[in-house]
């Protein structure tokens, strides 16, 4: 399935933008966890591309809703995607199996923001901890990522693709994070904060080079503006109405 998908994607990919990818050499061997930013709906096509190019077929992490999609659920659950739940137990279950796939030496896929950045410039928001956690307990090398120029193919929440003129999508693989100095620390949300923080640093520093400008010195925050932490944000919209879910 993977190798009749990436048949038609990359293809369709390659003519709709040019492609750089840089430090692709960083990538280990072994299983590991890739963390890039997260700017448009078509970042997962992009990331991907790389790392099947790289004869690794990529595993991502994606919402539950998606596997209840027609056609999509199926090639979803055919690729083995992991989906993600809200619950405690859910998402313990999806990290579990993020970890089979890293002990067995594929890539896991996580989008740290958990969603599109709300960052009005695009820059990477606050992480979710499920990245660190996972790291933490697999002791897998986690891959920082930065990417730029999706989103002028693909506008964060557009309805169609901006084709012409032909854009160049730069990808930048960073060294793998350094969080030796959690592994002997308790997984309490102190520790899973802190190694998440770490994380988001090293991708902003990556962006901050593609698009060769400072990163705001504080992290977008959605909850400090009001906004919802999951699903589509419209600017100027009640939280409530961006996700379904708020306030429950």
């Amino acid at each position: 399935m993977f190798i009749l998908l990436a048949g038609l994607a990359r293809p369709a990919m390659n003519l709709l933008m040019a492609k750089k990818w840089e430090g692709i050499g960083k990538l280990p061997a072994g299983g590991f966890i890739a963390v890039p930013n997260h700017c448009t709906e078509i970042d997962p096509i992009v990331v991907g591309h790389l790392v099947y190019n790289q004869k690794r077929p990529p595993h991502f992490l994606a919402k539950s809703g998606l596997f209840k999609v027609p056609v999509l659920g199926s090639l979803l659950r055919a690729t083995k995607q992991i989906p993600v739940e809200r619950s405690t137990a859910g998402a313990n279950r999806s990290l579990q199996l993020a970890k089979e796939v890293v002990d067995a030496g594929g890539a896991i896929i996580i989008y740290p923001e958990g969603t599109l950045t709300r960052d009005p410039d695009l820059w990477p928001m606050k992480g979710h901890t499920g990245a660190a956690r996972l790291a933490l307990q697999t002791g897998a090398p986690v891959v920082p990522m930065a990417h730029w120029g999706a989103q002028e193919v693909f506008p964060r929440y557009a309805k169609r693709f901006h084709i012409f003129p032909r854009k160049t999508v730069r990808v930048l693989v960073g060294e793998p994070v350094d969080l030796s100095s959690f592994a002997d620390r308790p997984l309490d949300r102190a520790t899973l904060t802190e190694a998440t923080d770490v994380i988001m640093d090293a991708i902003t520093a990556l962006l901050e080079t593609l698009r060769g400008e400072k990163a705001p010195a504080e992290r977008w925050d959605p909850a400090l503006h009001k906004q919802s932490k999951h699903g589509r944000f419209v600017e100027g919209a009640p939280s409530e109405a961006q996700d379904p879910e708020a306030g429950k």
